[in-house]
């Protein structure tokens, strides 16, 4: 599992990629398509072949692909369905070299396939959503894509039961589930898609993908035995056709096979074969985690000169390092060998470049949101299933009514119970429903109380955390600093000759400014004067720490509580300090206001700038500053409104001081 640790982060951007349900004997198919081009049937047939001719050449010739997307749609009949196969082909030729074009063809043709009800239509809807989450994922991230899986793509499908297309998705779902070391899962999705696709698709491309994901599967949990019965399954379907472009895929499992079986002399070859393939059909980012590969095999073998060089010219491709996880990975990497190579300062260089990406990076934790987008698809599929039961059940119960009802009708007495049934029926229906109702209203309040818990223990261990970290700085690095300053102050008077003391004190002065910034940063983490004295001084403190010589912040205090909680005394410290730290960071003010007032259970913020403000259409929410303030006001209960435009910016909350008493 550890030899894996670098190839991981990269894996699932290229067979995301890879999958253009090409068959794996693409000379006969391209030929095929070019006969029917060249034939005399009609042109709706052409238009077709001249599509899928586009997206066959897209990555090996652009131009070639634009020149037959252009005559598909030159020979398309004027139908919603023929532009809407335009949008979605025009959506494949930009998919690699411009997302955002990509993105805007699919959501096109998503419209016009919409306007249509056939089967052909919700293949093509489903396919086009799933294109499209494709193109947002470096922008929104990888839950986004399974969210577009399990509530756009796969629901599309699913209603045709074991299409191979249906297979399709859930081996990308798996592929996702993998990344993310949820390996458990990813299996069982993966047997989905294998048991639908060898039923339905035996020979296809979408079979040999999933085998080959299946194995990647097991190779990074370390289970190699049980990778291999996979990739035997995929060499068999691959092994008529060996100038298929797929073999670039296979002979990267094979790679990460051989790597799990330590055989890293065996792997070598499998890499050298790979970039042939990979390199012919421009598969970049599967050329570039060859090499990735190839350097981790040189590092083991201590050739740390050859893999510095190999994992240098994968940064300086940049194909691989567009995803932001995987640069922190390379940067990681690189400091960590330079380490190794006792190239000290170049590895510190790298370690810092580490840790500031590291630290732009959100911090929502992304295998949670999966967990829990996966587990609504899990509840759905069981809605899904007992609804189709209480369906033909109702249905049933229908029929047996209809036929009662034409027995009674001949007399009175019958007639007049069957409305006594039917009326029993309603009202035990009426029941039902309204006990569905509270159920649903009963488990709406626990995941409201129990994400109040949540939101409730982060916010605590932060602050415990921060405590923590503010004594140990003041307490045990601040003071064995101040004892270093003593002591070379004592050492100097003894030893140092008068000329050489003004250097010296220079360096005792740098030594003085650096206890002054820890203690700078042991107060920010936790400030003595909120526990000592209340939260109306912190906040003065506060509001003199951040002024400046250019920037004037006024702190108005009005009937502020001093026996508020402390849990509620810090949160609102935090909600003050991070407003300021915003303002002094960004806005180019000159001054600030600061109000703080309560009225009984009621605590009001409000933080005026003069400052240049920022744009509405920013979506300030999205920064983590912002996202953090807004768990704590929600967590306070409270509401936040914020007004900006050119001439500065002004910022309301309303808080509850009783919200976590």
């Amino acid at each position: 599992m550890k030899n894996h640790l670098i190839t991981i982060c990269v894996f699932l951007s290229t067979y995301i990629q890879s999958q253009q349900l090409i068959p794996l004997n693409e000379k006969a198919y391209s030929d095929s398509l070019k006969t029917v081009v060249n034939s005399s049937v009609d042109n709706n047939a052409k238009a077709n072949s001249y599509f899928l001719l586009s997206n066959f050449y897209r990555n090996t010739d652009t131009l070639l692909s634009k020149n037959y997307l252009e005559k598909g749609k030159a020979l398309s009949p004027k139908t919603s369905l023929n532009t809407a196969k335009y949008h979605y082909y025009e959506g494949w030729h930009f998919l690699e070299s411009n997302k955002e074009k990509a993105a805007v063809s699919f959501q096109k043709a998503i419209q016009e396939f919409s306007k249509i009800k056939s089967q052909e239509a919700d293949f093509y809807i489903a396919s086009s959503w799933y294109n499209y989450g494709v193109t947002q994922k470096n922008k929104e991230g990888y839950p986004f894509l399974v969210k577009i899986l399990i509530e756009k793509s796969i629901p599309q499908i699913e209603q045709y039961k074991d299409h191979k297309t249906l297979g399709q998705f859930y081996s990308q779902l798996a592929i996702i589930l993998t990344y993310n070391a949820e390996f458990a899962k990813a299996y069982e999705y993966n047997t989905k898609a294998i048991k639908i696709l060898e039923k339905n698709a035996p020979h296809s491309a979408e079979l040999f993908f999933a085998y080959l994901n299946t194995a990647s599967n097991f190779c990074y949990q370390a289970k190699g035995d049980e990778a291999k019965k996979y990739l035997d399954k995929a060499e068999k379907l691959i092994q008529p056709y060996p100038d298929s472009n797929s073999n670039a895929s296979f002979y990267y499992g094979k790679t990460l096979y051989f790597i799990t079986k330590q055989k890293n002399e065996e792997a070598l070859p499998m890499i050298e074969k790979g970039l042939v393939y990979a390199k012919r059909s421009r598969q970049n980012l599967l050329t570039q985690m060859f090499y990735m590969n190839k350097y981790d095999i040189l590092r083991k073998q201590n050739k740390l000169n050859e893999a510095k060089n190999v994992l240098e010219n994968i940064l300086s491709e940049k194909t691989l390092i567009i995803d932001a996880n995987n640069r922190k990975a390379f940067y990681n990497q690189l400091s960590s060998l330079n380490e190794q190579m006792g190239n000290l300062k170049e590895a510190l260089v790298w370690e810092k470049k580490y840790s500031k990406l590291n630290d732009s990076l959100n911090s929502e934790n992304v295998k949670l949101e999966l967990n829990t987008l996966e587990t609504k698809f899990r509840t759905a599929e069981k809605q899904k299933e007992i609804a189709n039961l209480n369906t033909e059940k109702a249905q049933k119960e229908l029929e047996l009514n209809k036929k009662n009802q034409y027995l009674w009708v001949m007399v009175f007495a019958s007639l007049f119970l069957l409305i006594l049934i039917i009326s029993i029926y309603f009202y035990t229906k009426k029941l039902a429903k309204e006990k569905e109702i509270n159920h649903s209203q009963k488990l709406k309040e626990i995941a409201q109380q129990e994400e109040l818990k949540i939101t409730k223990a982060i916010l605590e261990g932060e602050e415990k955390e921060r405590e923590r970290v503010g004594k140990d700085l003041h307490d045990g690095l601040g003071g064995m600093l101040a004892g270093v300053k003593i002591n070379f102050s004592a050492w100097a008077s003894q030893n140092l000759e008068p000329e050489n003391k003004q250097n010296f004190n220079e360096i005792l002065h740098q030594l003085d400014h650096s206890v002054t910034e820890l203690r700078n940063i042991s107060r920010n983490l936790m400030p003595e004067s909120l526990l000592k004295l209340g939260l109306e001084t912190a906040l003065k403190d506060l509001c003199e720490f951040y002024s400046r010589k250019d920037l004037h912040i006024g702190f108005q205090p009005i009937d502020i509580n001093s026996k508020l909680p402390l849990a509620v005394q810090i949160n609102i410290f935090r909600i003050v300090q991070e407003i300021l730290a915003n303002a002094v960071k960004h806005s180019e003010a000159e001054n600030i206001l600061l109000q703080c007032s309560q009225s009984n259970d009621v605590f009001l913020i409000t933080i005026e700038d003069d400052g240049k403000g920022f744009s509405q259409d920013s979506s300030p929410t999205k920064s983590m500053g912002l996202h953090n303030l807004k768990t704590r006001v929600d967590y306070l209960k409270g509401k936040m409104e914020i007004n900006s435009d050119h001439e500065g910016t002004a910022i309301n909350i309303e808080l509850n001081t009783n919200a976590i008493s």
